[in-house]
């Protein structure tokens, strides 16, 4: 060690630190005898505040003694069942009274002598065992001394005897600090009514009376007497409540007949006020209290006229009895939390028949998909009329949508912050109004249904674009409201909801709505010719009327845009089946639309980018609809192509359109030349690709910066991938050796120049030339080897890859990092 003090200078350095460490060790010493007798004296008249676990402990001192409680208490219950059970025919009756008296006294007196020494702990554990005890003397009293009486009616009375002995021990002064008794009595209290309701062999009604007069009890106790165990009475009033409920549900179902349906009624009437009443007095969920009051009521008005009615009509019954309750919320005598659980349990019930009328409406419009099958067929389009006597499953459902969407559109007046009731009022007006022609009965006429709603369609889509256009005009109002006082772009009342957004916000659903009908109404009119044109006619030209609303919101405008591409192009399908052309002669009559857009382009403004998408698919539609004729479809590429070379003309279109207007070129040229069945497809590819090369090379000394891509990479693909593929269908030698010569020099070059695309597209071609021609060794070789040894070779490859996987990361980064320096 290395330090600038000399020998002697050091030593006496460390001997005083060492004096100076000694005198506080003392000081500490002495300090801490001071301490342990100052606290001595108070050791037993305060207790010490808990200390936190030592150090690499897992349990505080607390913990582990409740853990050593509460298992000694469990081994003498076990002990005292083992007793009872077993080892009691061996005493007298004497002996047996004696033994159950003092081990019972002694375990409930017990407690009382532990919590004067302030074993709190013990005596709760100790005076557990006592009440299990007093559970095994009413069970040995029944067995050795009332043998004769029924179990339920004695299980009822000891339940009793049971409740009122331990509410009297833990009410006692010596025990109330003593956490079980109270909660033991509670819980023991909710089974003598209706055990002695089952001992009187009592059936499902009389069964949930005794479960209601128990909860009744457990609610006065919880708001007559509030304290810390007035929680207990309201969770045990709450299952009892709870069951009492759900037993009178059972039984109105259940129901034949209105006079069979009133007992239950009337049980289901007294479960709602008893809910109600607590919800009213009670600051613990009175919603919750409110809400299963108010079902409770209207399975009990409802229930009355269900058994007389059918199905459907029986959900339409319930919901004129809910319906009503979302009227609460104007009345203001009732506390608020009644008032809005009351509304709940109303808008509950009505979004449960809400949703199984709209998946009734789903499937009545589904099948109209049948018309697919026979397309001009001229039959009636799918109808489901009502049964007679007004009670059919069609008219059911079309009543409940009405009924929603009045109550959804009043719930707008009167909560004018919310966005939910007017997007639900959408709905379900426009599915009621869409579907009543298509049940009515008798059925109107074909050209009815399609006018109705046709008139529905349009009303939604116009509904759409002045709602965007409402909501844009309501910013002034906004404005002017947060000048005279309330904030800018919220509601009066208060909540912050912009003042337009729940118009927009229905605006879409309506938007939603239109597109679902055009769409259900286009596929019904495939029945007929006439109805076809006119229906995609009038939907066409509507859309194009909703694009060139220029108050419209943007996304309407947009989809309208889209939808009137759309509508063009089905027309021209239409028109090829009307001239009973041939199907892949429709696809030429297809691309004048998006010719149509590509001639338009700027003059489309905003909507230019949905059109030019509508215009891609109607493009894919016109490929697909060509793809059973190779020549025809060799046509349509080339048109396709020409129209998306004409759109790249225009420099914002460029990149997006340069390339597809390239692959589709080669396609086509590719598709004409297997259609004439050409077998040296070279001898057209190779002017191409000399011209296409020589165009590239002037490009890049004009343009150094132009990609190898775009200089070269088209006329590289117009030779190397017909070639490519002509290769693997020929058995000669010739041509993969002068591909392969070929695409070796282009992969050179392409490395000496740094250039990316000949070094990928000739890499690659070289690459498909030498699988070509190492494949039948490979075959012959595969079938020599055993059958395991493919497996086994694949496992060992994933076990090397796994265990160098951080490394082949490394490599595949830099590999990607040098082919992007290359142009």
């Amino acid at each position: 060690m290395n330090n600038p003090l000399p020998p002697a200078e050091e030593l006496v350095l460390i001997d005083r630190e060492l004096i100076q460490l000694d005198a506080r060790r003392h000081f500490l010493l002495s300090r801490r005898a001071w301490l342990l007798g100052a606290q001595a004296p108070h050791a037993w008249g305060a207790p010490a505040r808990p200390s936190a676990p030592a150090q690499g402990t897992e349990a505080s001192a607390p913990g582990a003694q409740n853990v050593l409680l509460a298992l000694g208490a469990v081994l003498l219950a076990v002990a005292a069942l083992a007793f009872t059970l077993v080892s009691w025919g061996s005493l007298g009756i004497a002996g047996r009274s004696a033994v159950l008296a003092a081990v019972t006294a002694a375990a409930l007196g017990a407690p009382v002598a532990l919590l004067r020494r302030g074993l709190r702990s013990t005596a709760e554990a100790v005076a557990a065992v006592g009440l299990l005890l007093t559970v095994l003397d009413a069970y040995a009293l029944h067995a050795v001394g009332m043998p004769e009486v029924d179990g339920t009616a004695y299980a009822a009375g000891a339940a009793a005897v049971l409740a009122a002995g331990w509410a009297a021990y833990g009410w006692t002064p010596a025990a109330r600090a003593l956490r079980a008794p109270l909660p033991a009595a509670l819980l023991t209290a909710q089974l003598p009514l209706p055990l002695a309701a089952l001992a009187g062999g009592a059936t499902g009604p009389e069964l949930g009376w005794a479960l209601l007069a128990t909860a009744a009890l457990d609610a006065g106790l919880a708001l007559l007497r509030p304290g810390r165990w007035s929680s207990w009475a309201g969770a045990a009033g709450s299952v009892a409540g709870g069951a009492a409920l759900l037993t009178g549900l059972a039984e109105s179902v259940a129901a034949e007949s209105a006079g069979a349906a009133l007992g239950p009624s009337a049980l289901l009437a007294a479960v709602a006020v008893l809910a109600v009443a607590v919800a009213w007095r009670t600051s613990l969920m009175p919603v919750a209290f409110a809400v299963a009051g108010a079902l409770a009521a209207v399975a009990a008005v409802g229930g009355l006229a269900a058994p007389e009615l059918r199905p459907p009509w029986a959900a339409v019954g319930y919901l004129v009895v809910a319906l009503p309750l979302l009227g609460t919320l104007r009345v203001s005598a009732l506390p608020e939390p009644v008032r809005r659980g009351l509304a709940l349990a109303g808008a509950g019930v009505a979004v449960l028949e809400a949703v199984t009328a709209l998946t009734w409406v789903a499937t009545v419009l589904l099948g109209r998909l049948r018309v697919l099958e026979e397309v001009w067929s001229v039959t009636t389009p799918a109808a489901t009329p009502a049964a007679a006597a007004g009670n059919g499953p069609g008219l059911a459902p079309l009543v409940a949508l009405l009924l929603t969407a009045g109550a959804a559109w009043w719930l707008v007046r009167v909560l004018p912050g919310r966005r939910e009731p007017g997007v639900a009022a959408v709905v379900l007006g426009w599915a009621a109004l869409f579907t009543a022609p298509v049940v009515l009965d008798p059925a109107p006429a074909p050209g009815a249904v399609f006018a109705a709603q046709l008139a529905v369609t349009l009303a939604a889509g116009a509904l759409a674009l002045r709602s965007g256009a409402t909501a844009s005009a309501g910013a002034p109002e906004e404005a002017t409201a947060a000048a005279g006082g309330s904030p800018a772009g919220t509601t009066p009342a208060g909540d912050g909801t912009p003042a337009g957004a729940g118009r927009g916000l229905a605006g879409i659903a309506a938007g939603a709505c239109a597109l679902a009908g055009a769409l259900s109404v286009s596929v019904a009119a495939l029945d007929g010719r006439l109805a076809t044109f006119g229906v995609l006619g009038l939907l066409g030209a509507a859309c194009a009327a909703g694009a060139a609303y220029r108050p419209a919101p943007a996304w309407a405008r947009a989809g309208a845009a889209a939808l009137t591409v759309g509508y063009a192009a089905l027309l021209a399908v239409a028109l090829g089946a009307l001239l009973e052309r041939p199907v892949a002669w429709w696809a030429p009559a297809v691309l004048v639309v998006p010719a149509a857009v590509a001639a338009l382009g700027p003059r489309l403004g905003p909507l230019r980018v949905p059109a030019e998408v509508a215009a891609a698919a109607a493009g894919l539609l016109a490929v697909a609809l060509a793809t059973g004729d190779a020549p025809v479809l060799s046509l349509v590429l080339a048109l396709a192509g020409v129209v998306c070379a004409a759109a790249a003309v225009r420099p914002e279109r460029r990149s997006a359109a340069g390339w597809p207007a390239g692959a589709l070129f080669l396609a086509a040229t590719w598709v004409r030349l297997a259609a004439s069945e050409v077998t040296v497809p070279e001898a057209y590819t190779l002017p191409v690709t000399a011209a296409a090369l020589a165009v590239g090379f002037l490009r890049r000394r004009r343009d150094p910066l132009a990609g190898s891509w775009t200089a070269y990479g088209p006329g590289l693909a117009a030779t190397l991938l017909p070639s490519t593929l002509a290769v693997w269908g020929d058995p000669h030698w010739l041509r993969p050796l002068l591909l392969g010569t070929a695409a070796l020099g282009v992969t050179l070059a392409g490395a000496r120049g740094r250039l990316r695309a000949p070094l990928l597209l000739g890499g690659a071609t070289l690459a498909a030339v030498a699988l070509h021609e190492l494949t039948p060794y490979v075959v012959q070789v595969v079938d020599a080897l055993p059958r395991w040894l493919p497996p086994a070779l694949a496992g060992v490859l994933l076990l090397v890859v796994g265990a160098t996987y951080e490394k082949r990361l490394r490599d595949a980064r830099r590999l990607r990092e040098a082919i992007g320096r290359l142009r």
